[in-house]
């Protein structure tokens, strides 16, 4: 992302794809913010990342097709990727994922004139402030034996599946596999509870984010003060403790530019 008020130019009345395309929202930035020509979107092959504008403010967008369905780990890491690199230029209020209107038209007259004032108001909120991106994975093999250990229908599935062919256990693996993804999704609630929990001396504003792999155990975004980062650092020492003792890989937690995050998930 860049600042600059180069504009892109408009879709006309008669584009014949205006009937199948929506308009896809990643975000709320500054009117000055322009994507970089490799920014990258939703989508497959990725889309192209564009801008609309409404007096202070502008939203990050992308034109998708209305016949196919979001919701694919790459849309969810796309999403994330745009606004994690747009928050190194410039202060973002994101939006959750699968944001969609129908037309650009559509982004600035519902979405951007009419609450211009309380989203440059959000957005000026954000300086002095930093952000810290708290991610940890479980890893596979110990997560999946204490799933095992724990519930006993699991492990009888396991052991009617083993040795036995694809064909003739297809019932008894996806009845495993459903189990063993609703472990892990109520051990990564916990989890994340338990570390926004940990960190809630800091005071901070916190946005608990999609999980990008299924064995995700801990994805949260959090705002702090910058004079409030030795603490953060302290504590972050103390939450990879923490994650190596629920057998999770912490990826290294680095200070970038603020995000918003949504006043409702604030501790």
């Amino acid at each position: 992302m860049s600042t600059g008020q180069t504009e892109r130019p408009e879709q006309g009345d008669n584009d014949e794809t205006a009937t199948t395309t929506a308009v896809y929202v990643y975000g709320i930035v500054p009117s000055d913010v322009e994507p970089e020509d490799h920014a990258e979107g939703v989508g497959n092959p990725p889309a192209e990342v564009s801008v609309v504008r409404s007096g202070r403010v502008a939203a990050l967008v992308s034109e998708i097709p209305t016949d196919r369905a979001l919701g694919t780990p790459d849309d969810l890491e796309a999403h994330a990727e745009l606004l994690d690199g747009t928050v190194t230029v410039a202060p973002v209020l994101p939006l959750r994922f699968g944001a969609v209107l129908t037309d650009r038209d559509a982004v600035a007259a519902e979405l951007l004139e009419g609450n211009e004032d309380e989203l440059a108001s959000a957005l000026d909120q954000l300086e002095g402030l930093a952000q810290y991106v708290v991610k940890g994975r479980y890893v596979e093999k110990t997560i999946l034996q204490e799933i095992l250990e724990e519930n006993s229908e699991a492990a009888q599935l396991r052991e009617q599946i083993r040795g036995q062919s694809e064909d003739a256990t297809r019932e008894a693996r996806m009845a495993l596999g459903e189990i063993i993804n609703a472990a892990i999704e109520a051990k990564r609630n916990e989890d994340t509870r338990r570390t926004v929990e940990a960190l809630s001396s800091l005071d901070p504003m916190v946005n608990e984010r999609q999980p990008t792999h299924e064995q995700d155990a801990v994805h949260i975004a959090v705002l702090v003060e910058l004079e409030r980062q030795d603490e953060l650092e302290l504590e972050n020492r103390q939450l990879r403790e923490r994650l190596a003792a629920l057998e999770a890989r912490a990826e290294e937690l680095e200070p970038e530019p603020a995000e918003i995050v949504d006043e409702e998930n604030r501790d």
